[in-house]
């Protein structure tokens, strides 16, 4: 049986969710999606990934414990790796603000709301709701070509979810709150926080869960030599 149309759809069907239903996760089930991933190619198999799972309470205390700290140091937290080079130069600019607009929109909040944007942002160290929560770290002695590794095994994670009928939204953020992780969670220095993410099933009565976004055209960034 050719699998290409079952997996193409897969890929296709992954969005990132901003809001979830009260509705528990299995820990089987995330110890299973976990596992699968580990399949994700890595140079010379070094396995980059180390994740920390919060559900229940500890997902409760964490997230009261990040919202407290966005509100009280949002000017002044830095996360353990830049996210854009500043400032951000085009297509990547155009693209980004498109975004950020679409996603705006879809919220209710505008660009020069500056309030409704911060509460946007809390709902990111809420997990947006989600039942289950991942922190994502590595070794900081690694060298940059271990994110490489590090995003096929995310993408493993978030199609291994979507095949179970679960959504995810992978949160880079999670990153500013590195210091509070690490009191929180027990994460040593020597681990650096890559991203969080959001795991369960998708509210998709919610706008920001229906966005349609447009993807470049395959001409606009392959180039075919025979």
């Amino acid at each position: 049986m050719n699998a290409a149309p079952f997996i193409d759809n897969l890929i296709r069907d992954r969005r990132s969710k901003r809001g979830f239903l009260d509705r528990p996760v299995p820990i089987d089930t995330v110890k299973d999606i976990l596992s699968t991933a580990s399949h994700a190619p890595s140079s010379s198999n070094t396995q980059p990934w180390r994740c920390y799972v919060v559900t229940g309470e500890t997902r409760d205390r964490v997230t009261r414990a990040a919202v407290a700290e966005f509100r009280a140091n949002h000017a002044t937290l830095a996360p353990e790796y830049p996210f854009f080079p500043q400032p951000l130069h085009e297509p990547y600019g155009t693209r980004f603000n498109t975004f950020r607009g679409q996603l705006g929109d879809a919220q209710g909040v505008h660009r020069s709301d500056k309030a409704g944007r911060l509460r946007d942002v809390e709902r990111q160290f809420l997990f947006f709701d989600a039942p289950v929560g991942i922190i994502f770290t590595m070794d900081r002695r690694l060298e940059w070509a271990s994110f490489l590794c590090y995003g096929c095994f995310l993408q493993n994670v978030m199609l291994a979810a979507k095949g179970r009928g679960l959504d995810t939204c992978p949160q880079q953020i999670w990153s500013l709150q590195h210091h509070l992780l690490r009191a929180e969670l027990g994460i040593p220095q020597d681990e650096m926080v890559i991203a969080g993410m959001s795991m369960g099933w998708a509210n998709n009565g919610m706008p920001e869960n229906r966005m349609a976004l447009e993807k470049t055209p395959v001409e606009q960034f392959a180039s075919f030599a025979q």
